[in-house]
């Protein structure tokens, strides 16, 4: 989970907020009609308005929305290569989204690999932007992300960021590679702005898809905010208990994301958690491969696919996750107002060290259904439900499940190799063709390592673990 590691690259924001012009750069006037910059008109209409922006003799680009000249349905193509983007104030509608894109058979290029401090500090932000479609127009190919390769320095370094309210968005079709983190989108709460506060307003309607996030030194994805509170007054996060408020200080909750899907993305080689989650009601991750994770060996950051707190109503499905050196898999979700939670037809497999592979931390009394999953060659155990502070006394539901060589780092095979309770945590298993099978070796499994752990003829897996569909 990230703790206080973003704090001080967040307060970049400000610094660049006033290195940044508000002006519209590099408009080809033959593709438009002239621009009047004075225009308030509210939008209503739909258009079929394209443009095509370039960058400054800086290489950067700053679009400020806010005499509502771009409308819905327009097509903002960014042509070229560009150092840093800065949109603000831009908004389509449910039926009539504004498209950024590559300019139809050119790549688009944007970020500063160079970057080792100061403004600047993000390849593409968009703040209190609303219905965008963004990315490639019909491959990763054609939208490149190339963060900071400078040291430590690129920690503070985003490569895409959605800040201030910006939602209803789409980010489809990129390959971004290097800086620190890969897509942040979240809200900060403001002392002075109540719709920062939870729950005064949500973000609604996120999706991530298509896109391609190596290299990054942080979490290639970073959706929702991870603090449990925040304190105003000092601006900090706050993850303790209330009892421990510092007296005086002002302390809030941040806002949460309301439908967010992330799927079919390939997430490779990065220093800490693969897709971090957290504060989303009704999220669904699937389809997604999350590979060589965790190179900085950090254990607070080594999720290969983290559910964090505050997410209610999740479904994590269908996703490969292999060859990491943290968990496979963390849970920290909420069963509050009775939320569900769903794990099914997930191929989780090798992991280093002692890591467990799926891990479970709910709290008020989160139950998981976790479905025909195949769980293998684990460092420590397949799966470990930890019931602390009896947060998870209600029994978790474990259906058909392959469980295949636990404890790969050490430690004898006895049963709780394979379900490992500690703190209360209980479950429920089930029987026949809901019956988990529990196999010491790959070898006993009788399953085709080079083909997503398939069962074999004769294998004892029968119908449970996971198929590639």
């Amino acid at each position: 989970m990230n703790v206080s590691k973003h704090q001080q690259a967040l307060k970049l924001f400000a610094t660049i907020a006033a290195a940044a012009s508000l002006a519209i750069t590099g408009c080809k006037k033959d593709e438009v009609e002239k621009m009047n910059p004075t225009e308030a008109t509210a939008v209503t209409e739909t258009t079929a308005r394209q443009f095509t922006l370039t960058a400054d003799a800086y290489g950067h680009l700053t679009i400020n929305n806010s005499n509502n000249y771009y409308k819905p349905g327009d097509v903002i193509n960014l042509k070229g290569t560009f150092k840093a983007v800065y949109i603000m104030n831009l908004t389509g509608s449910a039926t009539a989204p504004i498209t950024i894109k590559n300019p139809t058979g050119t790549v688009t290029t944007i970020g500063n690999p160079s970057w080792a401090g100061g403004s600047y500090a993000e390849a593409i932000q968009f703040s209190n932007c609303h219905y965008i479609k963004f990315g490639g127009e019909t491959s990763k190919t054609q939208f490149l992300i190339k963060g900071s390769t400078q040291g430590t320095a690129r920690e503070a370094y985003f490569d895409i960021t959605l800040r201030a309210h910006t939602d209803n968005f789409e980010i489809r079709n990129i390959t971004i590679t290097n800086g620190g983190t890969g897509i942040w989108a979240k809200t900060d709460p403001v002392k002075n702005d109540a719709s920062t506060w939870y729950p005064n307003s949500q973000m609604k309607n996120l999706s991530i898809h298509n896109t391609e996030i190596s290299g990054t030194f942080n979490e290639a994805m970073y959706i929702g905010h991870t603090a449990t509170y925040w304190d105003l007054t000092s601006g900090l996060s706050y993850y303790g208990s209330p009892s421990s408020f510092t007296s005086g200080d002002q302390y809030v909750q941040p806002i949460k994301w309301y439908n967010v899907k992330i799927y079919n993305n390939y997430v490779h080689d990065g220093g800490a958690d693969g897709i971090q989650t957290s504060a989303i009601d009704h999220l669904e991750i699937y389809g997604n491969e999350v590979k060589n994770w965790a190179l900085q060996h950090n254990p607070s950051h080594e999720g290969g696919i983290l559910i964090g707190g505050r997410t209610t109503n999740t479904n994590t499905h269908d996703n490969y996750v292999h060859d990491g050196w943290g968990e496979l898999l963390q849970f920290y979700g909420s069963g509050e107002n009775g939320a569900t939670h769903v794990i099914h037809n997930n191929l989780f497999r090798d992991n280093q060290a002692g890591h467990d592979g799926v891990s479970l931390r709910g709290i008020q009394n989160a139950v998981i259904t976790i479905s025909n999953n195949t769980i293998a060659r684990t460092g420590g155990n397949s799966i470990r439900i930890n019931g602390y502070n009896n947060q998870m006394i209600k029994p978790q539901i474990i259906n058909a499940n392959a469980l295949i060589q636990p404890r790969m780092a050490g430690g004898g095979i006895y049963p709780n190799a394979y379900i490992y309770t500690e703190g209360g945590g209980t479950y429920k298993e089930g029987t026949g063709t809901l019956a988990n099978v529990k196999i010491a070796t790959v070898t006993a499994a009788l399953v085709d390592i080079t083909n997503y752990y398939l069962p074999k003829a004769g294998s004892p897996l029968g119908v449970a673990g996971y198929r590639k569909l």
